[in-house]
């Protein structure tokens, strides 16, 4: 899959286009079936396959106290939406200029950029363009202008219940990962780049990978463990998420912090996901360092018992 961030440089396959537009924030089943009529549409008309997406939220700019934490860095989003088969992905810049932008002008200047687009795919309640100004009958009134055909696929439900990404965030938050994972159609991860941290987990001896995750959605504050996968290998850990309220910091933030079972090498700036096993208890307050140190000894022997059950 080849990924774009300026239309008129995609060259498509006969001069057109079969594209799917939206956030697709968690891929998740309904939007995999977004993509693959996209996908599907190519192939009929012999045609190349696109992905239209934004490097960020639009909320983080038209209404950034509102704006919701992603279920996905930007190259998980990319590498799932690859495996859908689509042929190339445009990674737009949502910015405070894109917010201006209506959806018919949006979808005209594509027009122009991309030659002829054959066939535009989104989810039903598709909204897009300034103040949400485009949607599915804005798409067909100039489907019918510009020879397009507009697809507007029906949500997918789980369990009697529209699969969102919504719904995915909540589950997340809650604890209920493999339910997260379910509407995704695939297991859930949490992915960083290794971070330097302040060197708290090492003193204790027992040295973390600490991943930056700024903006991304995590499951509740306490302690996991998890399959660790780091260039292409995986490895046993035990995961911190949370504030780390024994060592009283007075201006606490967010750490998710992965102490690698038998791995003592340097990851740092490396990409780091967990693939969550299970959970080991909530996160507290031990009152004491050596308190602290004691439980940390005993989550790790749990993690190392609980992988022996797998």
């Amino acid at each position: 899959m080849r990924t774009l961030t300026d239309a008129r440089k995609l060259d498509p396959l006969n001069g057109k286009v079969c594209c799917a537009i939206g956030m697709f924030d968690g891929v998740h089943l309904g939007h995999q079936q977004v993509i693959r009529q996209a996908v599907s549409d190519a192939h009929q008309l012999e045609t190349t396959s696109l992905c239209i997406t934004f490097d960020q939220h639009p909320a983080k700019v038209v209404s950034p106290e509102t704006a919701p934490l992603l279920i996905q860095n930007q190259r998980q989003r990319l590498d799932a939406i690859k495996t859908l088969g689509i042929e190339a992905t445009l990674l737009l810049p949502f910015d405070e200029a894109m917010s201006k932008i209506s959806g018919e002008e949006f979808i005209r200047g594509l027009s122009v950029d991309l030659g002829h687009i054959s066939s535009i795919c989104v989810g039903y309640n598709f909204a897009f363009g300034h103040q949400r100004s485009g949607n599915l009958e804005v798409l067909k009134q100039l489907g019918h202008e510009l020879n397009f055909t507009t697809h507007g696929l029906a949500s997918v439900s789980l369990d009697e219940q529209t699969v969102s990404s919504t719904r995915i965030r909540e589950a997340i938050s809650n604890g209920h990962l493999d339910a997260a994972g379910q509407m995704m159609g695939r297991e859930y991860a949490l992915s960083g780049i290794v971070i330097p941290g302040d060197q708290q987990g090492r003193q204790l001896g027992f040295p973390t990978a600490n991943l930056n995750v700024k903006g991304l959605c995590t499951p509740p504050h306490g302690v996991y463990a998890a399959h660790a996968e780091v260039n292409g290998k995986s490895f046993r850990a035990a995961v911190n998420i949370g504030l780390r309220p024994t060592l009283k910091n007075p201006h606490p933030s967010l750490h998710v912090e992965a102490h690698i079972l038998d791995f003592a090498g340097d990851i740092y700036e490396q990409i780091c996901t967990l693939n969550f096993v299970g959970k080991l208890r909530d996160e507290q307050d031990f009152g004491t360092i050596d308190d602290l140190k004691a439980q940390i000894e005993k989550d790790v022997i749990q993690a190392q018992y609980l992988f022996t059950q797998l």
